[in-house]
């Protein structure tokens, strides 16, 4: 469905951020992304949604094709006609718009009114909450409101690819169990999934396969699983620690293990 294919990126002519990464979303799945703040995930993100431009940044080797096309060098409103939408870090929802407004905003590629409608109605048995709020003012809302918000204002586009970015950050831990299972709904109804992630628990509970990446590159990679159940990603991402402390990278992490067992 989605295949990035040794995908270069480089900002203002001069920052190489992504270095000949590689993944692929098949129709239906859940695959998640995981790196720590400026992996190079956020790129990832811009350069499958269009937004390279606007950040100054250029697809330079590679390819993202979505469906067997090429879309690396289409603009936003294309690519979302085309059938991907993203729900975007921090939520970013129109804060002085009411709820009703904010879903609109999210439709106005959708130019089928009966579509629009069945799809107003999904958002609202997603989130009931939502259904009571429509005329509050966005910015007035709680962050778990927020999220909730711009979840639903990306499904206003009837999207067949959704990707998250960062959905889980700045949640109380019962609003992101709620956002997984919300996730995992929506993905049920036929809706394929790439969920952009530092919370590798979460993430990894939920997906069929997973991508880590570290400095512009996917370091490891294979079923969800398999991942969540690695000693390397359990000792560096979920905070089961071993022997060897002062670690800066997940690299370390495999190179200082590499070594230990060498010395051995």
């Amino acid at each position: 469905m989605l295949q990035v294919a040794n995908l270069e990126v480089v900002y203002r002519d001069v920052i190489l951020v992504l270095r000949g990464l590689s993944l692929e979303v098949r129709e239906g799945q859940i695959v998640a992304l995981l790196g720590a703040n400026g992996a190079g995930k956020t790129t990832v993100l811009r350069a499958v949604t269009g937004l390279l431009d606007i950040h100054e940044g250029e697809v330079t080797k590679g390819s993202v094709t979505y469906n067997g096309e090429e879309i690396h060098h289409k603009d936003a409103s294309q690519i979302v006609k085309g059938g991907i939408a993203q729900v975007m870090e921090g939520r970013r929802v129109f804060a002085e718009m009411t709820v009703d407004e904010n879903l609109r905003t999210g439709a106005i590629s959708n130019k089928d009114s009966a579509n629009v409608k069945e799809a107003y109605a999904r958002v609202m048995e997603l989130f009931p909450l939502l259904s009571t709020r429509r005329k509050d003012t966005a910015g007035y809302l709680s962050g778990g409101e927020q999220q909730m918000l711009a979840i639903g204002r990306a499904m206003m586009a009837n999207p067949s690819l959704l990707i998250f970015d960062e959905p889980s950050l700045g949640l109380a831990p019962m609003l992101v169990a709620q956002i997984r299972d919300t996730i995992v709904e929506i993905n049920e109804s036929g809706t394929s999934v790439l969920l952009i992630e530092q919370n590798a628990k979460m993430a990894l509970s939920i997906a069929d396969y997973g991508y880590i990446m570290e400095t512009g590159k996917v370091v490891m990679n294979g079923d969800a699983e398999t991942l969540l159940a690695d000693d390397d990603v359990q000792e560096f991402y979920l905070g089961l620690h071993s022997e060897g402390g002062g670690r800066k990278s997940f690299r370390d992490v495999k190179h200082y293990k590499r070594r230990k067992r060498w010395l051995s």
